[in-house]
């Protein structure tokens, strides 16, 4: 396993050839930082639009890796007890209701409530031991012998607080459990940290990780994409619906189109047999990458111009 592990990092052509083959068209800046943190065992914080692949690039390592894939998704108000531990509560309450009697045994022979609680102190670790502790999302990346990867999703929406926790845990990738002790890492998990940009992450978290930029592709790049993730779909159509996507992202709207959004329009365009961009299709699918109103109405506002622009530079003459 280690082996293999050290042949797919053997060099960024190798990591770059591996996650192309998991369908996941990889750059090679791309490739270079996933090389960078295997060998410097380092986090990596991507950051970019909605959209563009950043989730994806930590179920490709998932893939290309073999590692499971653990996912953490960060919202406001998470806290330690959803992203770490917590106790079984239901199951500990359970059995102390089945060792009810027994505790009628432990404490025979009391002669008061303060010699009865020294003796029933005697057995808290029992209740609070390994069998009743729920490892969440961090603590389960922890455990994992032959390591995971630890994808951190959306770390932005989540609180100040918790990011300071966060730095805790990622920095020496161990947990104290007040009740067991320290819990290190079996093997020390690959961490993706993804970021949409809803707020500035802290120079502190920064400096723990390798960072990575991915923003809205170039159109050759986009069509490779759309020919990778969307089998069978002709070169004229790829290249109409991404010139078309990208003059859509150069309008005032409320939500750009993501890729993952044009990637949806392929497969939508696909399934209703469309082998070029039609007026009348292209009018019904518009909801398929457009998710406000105000943003139809100011495409339909432009939509004979931009087809005409589309269709005159899939045929060769450019404006």
């Amino acid at each position: 396993m280690a082996s293999s592990k050290t042949e797919k990092f053997a060099s960024i052509g190798t990591v770059q050839h591996g996650f192309n083959d998991t369908g996941y068209v990889c750059t090679r800046e791309i490739a270079t930082t996933i090389y960078l943190a295997h060998h410097l065992g380092k986090p990596v914080l991507v950051e970019g639009p909605a959209g563009v692949g950043k989730t994806e690039l930590a179920k490709s390592m998932a893939e290309f890796t073999g590692f499971p894939l653990i996912r953490l998704q960060c919202y406001e108000g998470l806290d330690e007890s959803k992203a770490l531990y917590e106790w079984k509560y239901g199951k500990q309450m359970l059995y102390t209701q089945i060792l009810r009697d027994r505790v009628k045994d432990v404490l025979e022979g009391s002669e008061s409530l303060a010699d009865s609680m020294l003796k029933l102190h005697q057995y808290d670790d029992i209740f609070f031991s390994r069998q009743f502790l729920e490892p969440r999302p961090l603590l389960k990346a922890l455990q994992q012998e032959e390591g995971a990867v630890l994808l951190v999703d959306e770390v932005d929406k989540a609180d100040e607080e918790f990011e300071a926790f966060l730095l805790e845990v990622l920095s020496d990738f161990q947990v104290s459990i007040p009740e067991i002790g320290t819990v290190s890492a079996v093997t020390r998990p690959i961490v993706f940290l993804t970021s949409n940009n809803t707020r500035e992450m802290s120079e502190a978290l920064k400096r723990r990780c390798l960072y990575l930029f991915i923003p809205f592709p170039a159109p050759d790049f986009e069509r490779k994409i759309i020919q990778t993730r969307v089998p069978g779909i002709s070169d004229k159509l790829a290249e109409q619906l991404v010139e078309y996507i990208h003059r859509v992202r150069r309008l005032d709207l409320r939500k750009i189109p993501s890729v993952s959004e044009t990637i949806d329009w392929a497969r939508v365009l696909l399934v209703l047999h469309a082998d070029g961009l039609e007026p009348d299709l292209v009018k019904e699918t518009l909801n398929v990458f457009l998710k406000f109103e105000e943003d139809i109405r100011t495409v339909l506002g432009q939509f004979g111009q931009m087809m005409n622009q589309t269709i005159r530079v899939e045929d060769g003459s450019h404006n």
